[in-house]
């Protein structure tokens, strides 16, 4: 008996498969393309569903006894459907700039902190209801043809099963689900003028959709006794991934997007979160609640370094090249595509200040991770008054290979980080999941034992620490200072 966790993210998808025991066996891989421009940033759903189609189709090939597939996805993307689960449109991704207007009506008319109160989400138009909002103003064919509205992940769970259903951390990436009843609010979607009745079932965390249809055993070579587990949003995954149950510990995302993610033992204050854009959103344990504190460019400012003055330059030789273990001093706003938390402001733009004719690439190097660490203290710091009390990190993704960006995270959060082995803890998390859900494991702390690795813990050193705050009371700086002028 195999399991696995399928992970579609916004430039491609995998799926990961896993033994009994939770032992790693292999994974596969399919990107496909999205279309970015000035009035609009999509994503081609078609080809995405082909290559969902295509990871499954090649593990179920090697793999036939997969006995459950735990999905997870992106946020806040949907896609309005027919009643074949067609899609009507190419959805738009979060960072496309359509629905503002809209967004500004329903806080109008609703008031942010009244949306923020219900939802756990200050209002911005990245989210899902304000450009629903848009597609009924601007498109209104489209509206009136739509049968269902789905976000990407139930998208796929109702194409592999016919179950409408989302679970509640992704349906909280409407902007329109309610985090204290765990149900849509009507509230929202009437202000918003859209069908409630369009939207799938709001579910817990890990709860099954069923077996695969007829239809998708035959495109994907799956067992028709497979199962089908509606997971969550991947940072939720990725959270129950890193073995993070409770607020004694957070997670420390270093991907692409670098991610902090809190867990909450009990609703935090609210309003408090909304001044920094920090979502409240419904944990897989009930009563628990994580947030999101994120820099928008994280492992992709190392590469966008690496590519443009490391050249020839490997990413251990560039670490080495620096020779000492000292902060560089210089100082780069890492918001090389747009400010996240706490400003949530896609205007903004990078930085790097302090450099003379004797700045290497090695020093560029080093400070591009220093300023992903800044941003990090920048979050934790502005969530210091919402009630957390997590004393150490546990680090997935790429970066947390780096031996020198962990120590560095340690030094500047005053905080011990633990690496993890698996760089895909969303793929681990959605599987740990499945697991339960089919039956291997018998709870969280089970398929954490099984699945969840420790490599190495890095711990804070009082000197460096020193060191490095001196240079952030500069940092701090640094964005209020350098916006007006851009």
């Amino acid at each position: 008996m195999k399991i696995a966790g399928l992970d579609i993210g916004t430039t491609g998808c995998k799926l990961t498969v896993f033994d009994e025991n939770g032992c790693y066996l292999g994974k596969t891989y399919r990107d496909y393309p999205i279309r970015r421009a000035v009035s609009g940033h999509e994503i081609d759903i078609s080809a995405m569903m082909e290559s969902v189609y295509a990871v499954i189709g090649e593990m179920a090939a090697k793999y036939p006894d997969i006995a459950g597939i735990g999905v997870t996805s992106f946020g806040e993307t949907f896609v309005m459907t027919d009643e074949n689960g067609e899609p009507l449109h190419n959805p738009m991704l979060y960072t496309d700039p359509r629905g503002a207007e809209e967004c500004a009506e329903l806080s109008e008319m609703l008031g942010a902190d009244h949306i923020a109160q219900i939802t756990g989400l200050a209002p911005h138009e990245m989210y899902s209801i304000p450009k629903m909002m848009w597609i009924k103003k601007h498109r209104p064919d489209i509206y009136a043809a739509t049968k269902r509205i789905h976000l990407i992940g139930d998208l796929v769970v109702w194409h592999l099963t016919h179950r409408a259903q989302i679970d509640y951390s992704l349906a909280s990436r409407t902007m329109a689900f309610d985090i204290h009843s765990l149900t849509w609010s009507r509230e929202l979607f009437d202000a918003a003028g859209i069908d409630l009745t369009l939207m799938g079932t709001p579910v817990p965390t890990g709860t099954s959709a069923g077996t695969v249809t007829q239809d998708a055993s035959r495109r994907t070579g799956l067992s028709p006794e497979c199962i089908i587990v509606s997971i969550s949003h991947d940072q939720v995954a990725a959270a129950v991934g890193a073995g993070a149950f409770d607020g004694s510990v957070a997670v420390d995302g270093a991907g692409t997007v670098e991610c902090l993610t809190p867990i909450y033992d009990s609703l935090p204050d609210i309003s408090v979160m909304a001044k920094g854009f920090f979502s409240v959103v419904p944990y897989v344990v009930p009563g628990k609640y994580v947030a999101y504190a994120f820099s928008y460019t994280g492992g992709a400012l190392i590469q966008w370094c690496m590519e443009t003055f490391g050249r020839g330059e490997t990413n251990e030789s560039m670490e080495l090249a620096y020779g000492k273990d000292e902060p560089t001093g210089l100082l780069v706003l890492p918001h090389f595509a747009g400010a996240a938390t706490p400003y949530m402001d896609t205007g903004s733009r990078g930085a790097l200040l302090g450099l003379t004719t004797a700045t290497s690439s090695a020093d560029l190097y080093r400070a591009c991770m220093e300023g992903v660490a800044y941003e990090m203290r920048i979050n934790y710091e502005a969530l210091s008054g919402s009630g957390i009390h997590f004393k150490k990190l546990h680090a997935t993704g790429g970066g947390a290979r780096s031996k020198l960006w962990m120590q560095m995270k340690a030094d500047v959060l005053n905080l011990p980080i633990t690496a993890l082995k698996t760089a895909d803890a969303g793929t681990v998390g959605s599987a740990m999941l499945t697991g339960i859900a089919v039956g291997l494991f018998s709870d969280l702390e089970d398929a954490s034992a099984h699945m969840v690795q420790e490599m190495e813990t890095y711990y804070p050193r009082e000197e460096k620490h020193k060191q490095y705050m001196k240079i952030f009371e500069r940092y701090k700086s640094v964005y209020h200072a350098v916006r007006p002028l851009m």
